[in-house]
């Protein structure tokens, strides 16, 4: 019973970067939801956090409001929120610590595992050091040392094997594009998506690793075969968006259009962020009965990727702007690279042990 206080008490008493970060949170959450959206709230809500998870906008870790702190503030119903936090924590995206609050999950469950054995790693580093100084030996010998240890390593390795799960097999090539770049020498990586991947289950694929947006990570794991890590990368508005958005007539009649239901909430104030001298935009489903109709009435076209069927009812001479992401170069070498280099530490292991 000791503990149980002692735990309510920490989760009081939060230090006031976290009370912070928690109440920007909670106003950008509840902000964000539109209520002139033919979406339900409940949707809106759920979309806000998967996408703001994929974009690195909650990282791991990050505390969530809690149910009626973020009802009350939105002025919804606390079954809502209940049942989103309920749906989150089954798709592996949050979880809840009992007498803490509701934080943003890993999405895979290794990596408590992959945590402690890094700091065991660094537990083993430490004492070499400390050993080579009491033999007299300079740092930057060891350093030297195990750098030569890893690069033969390294040499004696097959290129490792990258697959991209995406939505769309065209952006999700993109999203390859930009990867490649980053890779190892004889890396590969190629493209697929969510559906291709369910049809081809029961077949081997031949990866060493998958790669995967942030908040799809858990749904793509169940789907790979045991064996393959999933890495969920974060993704950043592309630089060409932007630049397109900033110089938009002030005056221009823009009208937004989205794929996918749960995102539409996120779409309106994510183009506005980029376009600080306009004061509004519609928003509209690609599914809308009065799509057409819209598009006539419009001087520029925001639209999400993955809807390029729709331009075919533009008007001529009006602007189309796709809103691209692309992969945040800061998550590649934050989250992806070490993965890469995981792989190869593991592989040179597994060739070193006496059969």
């Amino acid at each position: 019973m000791t503990h149980n206080n002692s735990t309510v008490a920490n989760a009081d008493c939060d230090s006031p970067i976290e009370r912070s970060n928690g109440e920007t949170i909670l106003v950008g959450l509840a902000g964000s939801l539109d209520r002139t959206l033919p979406v339900p709230l409940g949707v809106q809500l759920r979309g806000l956090i998967e996408f703001g998870i994929a974009l690195g906008e909650l990282p791991s870790g990050v505390r969530l409001p809690s149910v009626r702190e973020l009802a009350e503030r939105a002025g919804i119903a606390p079954m809502t929120v209940a049942t989103v936090y309920r749906e989150l924590r089954e798709s592996g995206l949050i979880e809840s610590k009992p007498g803490a609050g509701t934080y943003v999950g890993d999405g895979h469950s290794s990596d408590g595992l992959r945590s402690s054995a890094m700091r065991k790693l660094q537990r083993r580093i430490d004492g070499l050091f400390n050993e080579a100084e009491q033999l007299g030996l300079a740092p930057s010998l060891v350093a030297s040392l195990v750098n030569a240890r890893a690069a033969r390593g390294r040499s004696s390795l097959r290129p490792l094997r990258i697959v991209m799960v995406g939505n769309f097999i065209d952006t999700t090539q993109q999203y390859v594009d930009c990867i490649r770049g980053h890779l190892g020498g004889g890396d590969t990586i190629v493209a697929t998506t969510v559906s291709a991947i369910e049809k081809a289950v029961s077949e081997p694929l031949p990866y060493d690793l998958c790669v995967t947006l942030a908040h799809r990570r858990g749904e793509v794991e169940n789907l790979l075969p045991a064996g393959i890590p999933v890495v969920g990368l974060s993704f950043i508005p592309a630089e060409e968006t932007r630049a397109l958005l900033a110089v938009i007539d002030p005056m221009a009649r823009i009208g937004i259009v989205s794929i996918f239901p749960e995102f539409m909430a996120l779409m309106k104030p994510g183009v506005l962020r980029f376009t600080p001298h306009v004061s509004d935009a519609e928003v509209r489903l690609v599914t809308a009965p009065d799509l057409k109709e819209f598009l006539l009435g419009l001087d520029v076209l925001v639209y999400a990727s993955g809807a390029e069927p729709i331009l075919k009812d533009l008007p001529s001479g009006r602007q189309a702007i796709e809103f691209r992401y692309v992969p945040d170069p800061h998550a590649i070498r934050q989250t992806l690279i070490p993965a890469l280099e995981r792989l190869r530490t593991e592989a040179v292991t597994k060739e070193e042990k006496p059969s």
